[in-house]
């Protein structure tokens, strides 16, 4: 083997040293960058994941309905929806997969949508808020409100609220918000301006695609300390699923890419969906965050978030303002 080896033209044996190399620094990082160990099934219980067809979203999918869980995939697009959908049956073997669309840049979509839960499903185990967005632009939603902050939170934040009491009925359930370290980008979060119109020009878009991961995790802080009176029942955490390597997406008159995508950093280097999907999983499943609350994790462990995300005024206050932007009404409040 090794005379064949140096038989090799040099840029060959260079070529394939460099491949070995990356294989063995990817095997290095599956096993100590966080993978979830549970064994845990879920028969009984139903999830919610939105922006389930692609990406995290749909490797969580798929591992929670190997698990034997009914599985509600919320997407935006029914087609691409159903072609996640036969693929996740595929590998898990569970035909209890369906789908609802959901569209969270629209609040009419969302009340529509958690109307159909309501109506449909007798209990609700785990809601997984995973869908999100990143634009290149900034534009408005027909609700008034700016895209990323609506796709990212102000949406999940309504759903949620709607669900809430379905959740509650159910007695023991994890609220899952996929956020990540871009959190870090938002230096601070002007309530009075979320439509950003005051932010100057210069690296605005990722500043706003920052404040809406900092708003994940103030408003996952927020609704643990609001469910406090349940006890430990029911959990909320934010999580951080790493630099996630996957498939380009677009939105509707805008180019975009899936939560936590970055098409520029090379899969080498980042983590497959799978591997982005672990910590989620880990939220979902795991016995050792059973009562677990208010936390923000990462490679299944909790993490430190910035200074600003621990703010609890500034969590609180922002509760405020999205009820009042989303228009939630009084008797949609089950705290």
């Amino acid at each position: 083997m090794l005379t064949f080896l140096c038989s090799l033209p040099i840029l060959w044996q260079i070529g394939l040293l460099i491949s070995v190399l990356l294989g063995g620094f990817k095997a290095y990082l599956w096993y100590t960058l966080g993978v979830c160990t549970s064994t845990k099934k879920l028969t009984g219980k139903t999830v919610i994941i939105t922006g389930a067809n692609t990406g995290i979203g749909k490797e969580t999918a798929i591992d929670l309905a190997k698990r034997g869980a009914r599985v509600i995939l919320a997407c935006r697009d029914p087609k691409k929806a159903a072609i996640a959908k036969d693929d996740i049956i595929r590998e898990s073997g569970n035909k209890n997969v369906v789908i609802r669309q959901l569209d969270l840049a629209s609040l009419k979509s969302v009340r529509k949508f958690a109307a159909d839960i309501l109506k449909s499903e007798l209990r609700l185990d785990v809601l997984i808020n995973n869908a999100g967005c990143a634009t290149i632009e900034k534009t408005l939603t027909e609700d008034g409100l700016e895209y990323q902050m609506q796709s990212n939170h102000f949406g999940h934040f309504l759903l949620t609220n709607l669900l809430l009491g379905l959740i509650i009925k159910t007695g023991t359930a994890r609220i899952i918000n996929v956020s990540s370290e871009a959190h870090r980008m938002a230096k601070r979060l002007n309530l009075d301006d979320l439509t950003f119109d005051r932010e100057p020009a210069d690296s605005k878009i990722l500043r706003i695609y920052g404040a809406t991961k900092l708003c994940n995790i103030l408003f996952s802080k927020e609704l643990a300390k609001k469910l406090e009176p349940f006890g430990k029942n029911i959990t909320v955490n934010a999580l951080h699923p790493g630099v996630v390597h996957t498939e380009v997406q677009s939105v509707p008159s805008l180019r975009g890419f899936q939560e936590n995508n970055d098409s520029l950093i090379s899969p080498v280097f980042s983590k497959s969906a799978k591997e982005g999907a672990q910590t989620t999983i880990h939220l979902a499943v795991a016995d050792e965050v059973a009562n677990v609350t208010g936390e923000y994790f990462s490679d299944c462990k909790i993490a430190k978030t910035s200074k600003l995300a621990k703010d609890a005024g500034l969590a609180k206050k922002l509760w405020e303002v999205s009820e009042t932007l989303v228009k939630l009404k009084p008797e949609e409040r089950h705290y």
